[in-house]
């Protein structure tokens, strides 16, 4: 496997090293013919800016990239296409996702007091909640990805980095866009987009999408929802006012409904300690395991099609609304002043009912088993942040005071919805019919309170001298953040156990840019980000934990060649302090549940991230378009306290490959009254951890994606453009288990979860 990755590896830096080859001979060929690539703009800097000339590691997915690798919502990214990017769902939910850069991966952020280390933002506003971001993506121009530490422009919770999401605006002229399709297990989608003629100085943008698929394992109980289902409905309007030139205000609300179920967590094995098997009835022997039931399949590694026990189940359910006004004003040719006020709520109501028999509790006769997990979460939040963006004469500046306030509040319970009969031959429904939490026995409940301020600037300065080649940025961010909370049930017992975490924190950043050409940039990079402490509503005392804090050092060097060849490269040294590290307990309960019982712990010492980036790109012809990526990252976490069994134990970093490559090829052919277009990628990842507390890993992974259209038809004197795409994810229909669980290795066996089988299907778009 060293080997096949060493070459992986190095096959990808070779392909874009063999990038001025391509170049050199595309010197000659005839004017007209040489293809240039497309200028990049982000936003990085809170100003639009060329990805070349901007000294920050960023990855883009553009709205072409999004449409060629069918990306409905962010999971879609989880396949591994952008490079130092992990998103996994949290344990086999999709109704909330863990998001992940360089080697900052939370592994259990579904809390109210927990937060994650990479900061997701939708047009400059930042979202909360890791509840929600599976919903459906409305018309996005690109995704950017920050590689972090990202605290000084966007502050708390971006030690590992940033998402921004950037929308398209109200064009102010009459436009639509229509697309509908179908796909495999019963899957459908379909958007529209609607600009408006500007009136009275107002543009108005409407867009709409539906998302649609069955489950992808069934469930044999009628009536309840089998595995890795899905149903999206998202809507949004767009007002844009521009009463004079210098002056634009842009508002926006946005409502959007995810019903989804988990994927199914099937037995990889049974009884892997090989362990005398005891009896099935009376007292389980110590050091013994029960038997399994003969109605229990195990087929390991193979996805199963269907469960082979019904359950109870229910779509899980996240609702997103929220409102935006963004305001700009520009009082001077050189300055801008900037106001975003935002208002967000979700509401989420999981329903877990992942495994049946395939997870504790154990086999045993007139005993409950099918852990039902249900949560319910409510959350809100306000954010209003002012921006002065601006330059004067060689100085070019940033400046903010940001402020955030959040509630959220958690109640959740595990029955256990099935019992086996007398003679463990078969099994019986307890409870067809679930209700809401607030009616059963509720394993916890808690409510958690953030409010966080800043105050922020950055300024960049580019002396006289070296022919204004030499850049040298700085920057600091001052937070202060306040959180607290109460845990006011466990175990259905009232309580009032509180934490309260307060801190203040200055993150600074200095860089250093040059040009060695004007296609030729390097930087070197010196920043800090922190994400913040909290408290584990999984606690049976809401036991608390403080921030952990990262310093990074960065190098990096963005090139071009010739006009078709694109090469940016980064390595990084981050040394982070009070790493979050989880530790889990599962313990079966008298009425027949299981609870699961988790603790937060401040890692003592430095933890170590390194890391290498490649990413590039070759216009080898003007039809033809190749593009590779290599991520290379290395952590190390220092022993920690297991508060289960007060030992000192080794931990690791979840979800983050050793080694990661990814590559694209594109083709678009001209031709008479249309373009012929092909789109294959291809992303491979090293296996990887799922808990901080064990080695055992996941599988490796290698996913394959591809499109064709016939795009751009002319059906109506260039008024209409219609085109036409046959699409396929995990086109060879790859399987492995991205999340492992070695817990009830003692009782019962690993169990784990497989990625999304093959799907495929076609669309039809037509653009006036």
């Amino acid at each position: 496997m060293k080997h096949l990755m060493s070459t992986a590896a190095w096959s990808c830096l070779a392909l874009l090293a063999a990038g001025p080859a391509f170049a050199a001979e595309a010197a000659d060929d005839a004017e007209g013919a040489v293809s240039m690539l497309a200028e990049v703009v982000v936003t990085a800097t809170k100003t639009e800016t060329n990805l070349q000339k901007t000294p920050i590691a960023i990855s883009v997915v553009n709205s072409e990239a999004i449409a060629d690798r069918h990306v409905q919502s962010l999971y879609d990214l989880a396949d591994g296409a952008v490079p130092g990017l992990r998103v996994a769902t949290f344990e086999s939910r999709q109704s909330a996702l863990t998001i992940g850069i360089r080697g900052i991966v939370p592994l259990d952020a579904n809390q109210p007091a927990r937060e994650q280390g990479v900061g997701i933002y939708i047009d400059g506003v930042y979202l909360g909640r890791q509840h929600g971001l599976n919903a459906a993506l409305m018309d996005v121009d690109r995704i950017e990805v920050l590689k972090g530490p990202q605290g000084t422009l966007f502050g708390r919770n971006t030690e590992g980095g940033a998402l921004s999401i950037v929308t398209k605006a109200p064009t102010g002229k009459f436009g639509l866009r229509t697309t509908a399709g179908v796909s495999n297990y019963g899957g459908y989608n379909g958007e529209i987009h609607l600009n408006l003629p500007e009136f009275a100085g107002v543009s108005v943008k409407l867009d709409g999408v539906a998302q649609h698929q069955n489950a992808t394992t069934t469930n044999p109980l009628p009536g309840s929802t089998g595995w890795n289902y899905f149903d999206r409905q998202g809507l949004k309007v767009a007002a844009l006012w521009r009463p004079m030139d210098d002056f634009s205000a842009t508002y926006s609300y946005d409502v959007g409904n995810d019903s989804n179920s988990p994927f199914y967590s099937q037995l990889l094995n049974f009884n892997p300690l090989g362990l005398p098997v005891g009896p099935l009835v009376g007292t389980l022997p110590a050091g013994r395991i029960r038997p399994l039931s003969p109605l229990v399949k195990v087929e390991g590694v193979e996805r199963m099609k269907a469960a082979d026990i019904g359950v109870p189940q229910q779509p899980s359910v996240d609702k997103t609304n929220g409102y935006a006004l963004q305001m700009k004003w520009k009082p001077t040719d050189g300055l801008e002043m900037r106001s975003i006020s935002s208002w967000r709520e979700v509401t989420a109501s999981q329903w877990d009912n992942a495994g049946g028999a395939h997870r504790l509790p154990v086999f045993a006769t007139n005993a409950n088993f099918s852990r039902y997990s249900l949560s319910e979460l409510a959350q809100h939040q306000f954010s209003q942040e002012f921006q002065a963006v601006g330059s004067y004469d060689r100085f070019d500046y940033v400046g903010g005071l940001f402020f955030f306030r959040e509630k959220a509040q958690e109640e959740a319970a595990t029955p256990s919805t099935n019992r086996w009969n007398a003679d463990g031959s078969n099994y019986t429904i307890n409870d067809p019919t679930p209700t809401m939490i607030g009616f059963r026995s509720r394993d916890r409940g808690s409510v958690a309170y953030a409010k966080s301020s800043a105050a922020y600037g950055q300024v960049k300065y580019t002396p006289d001298m070296l022919n204004d080649a030499l850049h040298l940025t700085v920057g600091g961010r001052i937070t202060k953040d306040n959180k607290n909370g109460v845990l006011y049930v466990v175990s259905n017992a009232p309580t009032n156990f509180t934490f309260k975490e307060k801190h203040s924190r200055f993150d600074p950043l200095v860089t250093i840019a040059y040009d060695v050409s004007p296609d030729i940039n390097l930087y070197a990079k010196y920043a800090t980000g922190f994400r913040s402490g909290g408290a584990s509503s999984r606690s049976l005392s809401y036991r608390s934990f403080g921030p952990e804090a990262t310093k990074s050092y960065e190098v990096g060097a963005k090139m071009e060649f010739l006009n078709r060849v694109r090469l940016n490269l980064a390595g990084y040294v981050m040394d982070r302090t009070g790493s979050q590290i989880d530790f889990s307990l599962v313990t079966p309960q008298p009425n027949g549940s299981t609870r699961h019982t988790l603790e937060t712990i401040n890692a003592p010492g430095v933890t170590k991230v390194r890391g290498l980036e490649a990413e590039g790109t070759v216009q080898v012809t003007p039809e033809l378009r190749v593009s590779a990526s290599y991520t290379y990252t290395y952590t190390k976490i220092p022993p920690t306290v297991n508060p289960f069994k007060n030992l000192v134990e080794p931990v690791f970093i979840v979800f983050t490959p050793k080694n990661a490559v990814s590559g694209a090829v594109d083709y678009a052919m001209p031709l008479e009254q249309a373009t012929f277009k092909v789109h294959l990628d291809a992303s491979y990842s090293d296996a990887v951890q799922t808990f901080a507390e064990t080695p055992v890993k996941n599988d490796k992974s290698f996913i394959v994606n591809g499109r064709i259209s016939l795009a751009d038809i002319d059906v109506q004197n260039d008024e209409a453009r219609l085109s036409l795409s046959i699409w396929a994810r995990n086109l060879l229909n790859n399987t492995y288990v991205y999340r492992r669980d070695p817990a009830n290795r003692a009782t019962l066996g690993d169990y784990g979860n497989l990625n999304a089988p093959r799907t495929f299907g076609m669309e039809a778009s037509v653009t006036f």
